[in-house]
């Protein structure tokens, strides 16, 4: 299994992570901001998951595609359409085969902050509402494609939701 972050993951995206991540560039406009991650991202493909891939590997991410779409699209008002445009460019035909969603509400997430925010998580309760939002309708819109597990329990009945629905998932792909 070959495991990725975004944005970084290879030694460029880290240098474009630390970019976007650092809150001295709170005046980064968000379609500077979709770009860098497409950049790490498209990095990332080439270097990492595509090779893995191309080997048999499972690759499992922290953050794709769907993730500018909840936070650049949704929540930061970009168009969906450009948003996907740019991210053919970047990913090519790389797609997740599942996407999963560890959904919490807003007080939850607020008690599991870092208490030190970095640029994004500094953006406010309102715009990280929208970002949930915008991860819960891509949910809905392609529910074959999304997993939503509830997220707001301690860790192991987290993780013990997560086995339960990857099964029940696999099943219904696989009729096994």
């Amino acid at each position: 299994m070959t495991e990725t972050r975004e944005p970084g993951g290879t030694e460029i995206g880290e240098q474009i992570r630390r970019i976007l991540l650092d809150p001295a560039n709170v005046e980064m406009h968000v379609r500077c901001e979709m770009l860098l991650y497409m950049a790490s991202r498209a990095q990332l493909v080439h270097q990492r998951i595509a090779p893995a891939l191309a080997e048999g590997h499972l690759v499992l991410a922290d953050r794709f595609i769907s993730s500018t779409l909840a936070y650049q699209g949704t929540a930061g008002g970009l168009s969906p359409i450009e948003i996907l445009a740019v991210g053919a460019v970047a990913i090519g035909s790389v797609r997740p085969d599942l996407t999963i969603l560890f959904d919490v509400d807003e007080a939850t997430a607020g008690r599991r902050l870092n208490p030190i925010l970095d640029r994004m998580e500094q953006k406010g309760q309102e715009f990280h509402r929208r970002v949930r939002e915008g991860y819960l309708g891509q949910a809905r819109r392609d529910p074959d494609g999304h997993l939503v597990v509830d997220a707001r329990a301690e860790a192991d009945a987290v993780w013990e939701s997560l086995e339960r629905s990857l099964r029940e998932w696999a099943v219904a792909r696989t009729g096994e």
